[in-house]
């Protein structure tokens, strides 16, 4: 209450101001009319300036969340529910895929998978990458477990070779899908195009050889048996990395029951699944519940408040810009009308009139544009980092808070105009 009438007071000082110092013979000769009328054109030209900066860079965050949350995931979230789960003590495959057994015949699950972790949690797990025994490029690739019907429950496309069978394993993990070779097991993968593209110059990789390089320079041999499409691993950001996924096949203190249920809510089984996972094992926890279309949205959530705000903030500062010029049009027009009578009576036609009204407000709308151009592109300097996929220089993005700013230009002036049009120039000139 306090600080709404400090600002009350504040803003009404300079006004309090300029009347009690007005002087009787100006005001009789119409002088601080005119003054006032010009520093109200700065005023508003100033405003339409800020308008277009608020508008400029909203445009940016709003289209920055609209392709952000448009960018494709490789895999169907639809109906995902991820339950990651926790073990006192590391736990064989074997018993993690019994309990994925007894999820599979509850009512309303289409599918169960295993994985270390669900796509797009933003976790990691990346080695280099080392072909025909050539050291290892820059470039790390990601790495995730998953069980044979993992590929199938996310729906990444299958594009050469095969899929995971039961009998895959991990170097070294004495499963009898693996291929022993000398003294080293070689153990099964499926990869990405990108991949291939990045490791076998494109080539078919199936049916091919790479180490993973992990800590202290230990190579793990594995063999592609098939290629599969580009899935986003941890983010929305940024290109298709490589991506290896190795066979489920270790153990593991923690990991991810992924459900493919029937429901288009699939919370609404997330009860019944931790109950199933407590009873077919105790020292099974599971920890956090979350569909797959969470964790894809959980990537935007700063892209769609900043457009939020940005949606808020423009509309404000367009009706205030549209506000201020429609009362000082309107005003001018009452300031005018004697110069206005007079035009028409020496024969000027109220369309003309009204294109001269009209003509001030876009003028004073060009000008604050050009202005807050300028200053917009200093202001997306300091949040170019926020953006995604646009350029500040982009014509659209420059043409739409244009459009916006001219179209409430008319809207605005569109009164005034046609007030200035029904002057009656017989009327004025008899009050005079």
């Amino acid at each position: 209450m306090r600080s709404s009438f400090a600002v009350a007071l504040l803003l009404s000082i300079p006004t309090a101001l300029q009347v009690s110092g007005a002087n009787p013979v100006n005001a009789l000769k119409d002088v601080s009319a005119r003054s006032s009328g010009r520093l109200m054109h700065i005023l508003v030209a100033v405003q339409a300036s800020f308008c277009f900066v608020v508008l400029f860079v909203g445009t940016l965050f709003v289209t920055t969340f609209e392709r952000l949350s448009k960018q494709p995931t490789g895999f169907s979230s639809d109906g995902i529910l991820t339950l990651e789960t926790l073990t006192p003590t590391p736990v064989k495959a074997v018993f993690w895929e019994q309990v994925a057994a007894r999820l599979r015949t509850l009512p309303g699950v289409d599918a169960v998978a295993l994985s270390e972790w669900p796509l797009m949690t933003g976790e990691n797990w990346s080695n280099l990458i080392s072909v025909n025994g050539a050291p290892p490029n820059r470039m790390e690739c990601h790495l995730l477990s998953t069980s044979p019907d993992w590929r199938k429950v996310m729906r990444i496309p299958l594009l050469a070779g095969r899929d995971f069978r039961d009998g895959d394993g991990l170097p070294g993990s004495g499963s009898t899908g693996s291929t022993f070779t000398g003294s080293t097991f070689i153990g099964s993968a499926l990869v990405n195009d990108n991949f291939a593209k990045e490791y076998f110059g494109g080539a078919d990789p199936v049916g091919k050889s790479f180490d993973v390089v992990v800590f202290g320079g230990t190579h793990m041999p594995f063999r592609v048996v098939g290629r599969v499409a580009d899935a986003r691993y941890r983010d929305m950001r940024g290109p298709m990395a490589p991506v290896a996924y190795l066979p489920f096949t270790a153990d593991y203190k923690r990991a991810t029951f992924i459900v493919h249920t029937v429901s288009r809510n699939p919370l609404t089984l997330a009860n019944s699944l931790r109950q199933e996972i407590s009873r077919s094992r105790s020292d099974f926890h599971v920890g956090t519940v979350r569909t797959q279309n969470e964790l894809i949205e959980s990537h935007t959530v700063r892209e769609r408040l900043l457009a939020m705000l940005a949606l808020f903030f423009g509309s404000v500062a367009l009706l205030l810009a549209g506000i201020g010029l429609y009362g000082l049009l309107d005003y001018s027009v009452l300031q005018r009308r004697r110069e206005i009578g007079i035009r028409m009576a020496l024969g000027a036609e109220p369309g003309g009139i009204a294109i001269r009204i009209t003509g001030t407000a876009f003028t004073l709308v060009l000008l604050g544009g050009f202005v807050g151009f300028a200053r917009g592109l200093a202001v997306v300097k300091n949040v170019e980092s926020l953006l995604y996929g646009i350029k500040p220089t982009d014509i659209s993005m420059l043409t739409i808070p244009g459009v916006v700013i001219l179209l409430a230009a008319f809207l605005a002036s569109t009164p005034a105009a046609v007030r200035a049009a029904r002057v009656d120039p017989a009327t004025i000139l008899r009050s005079e």
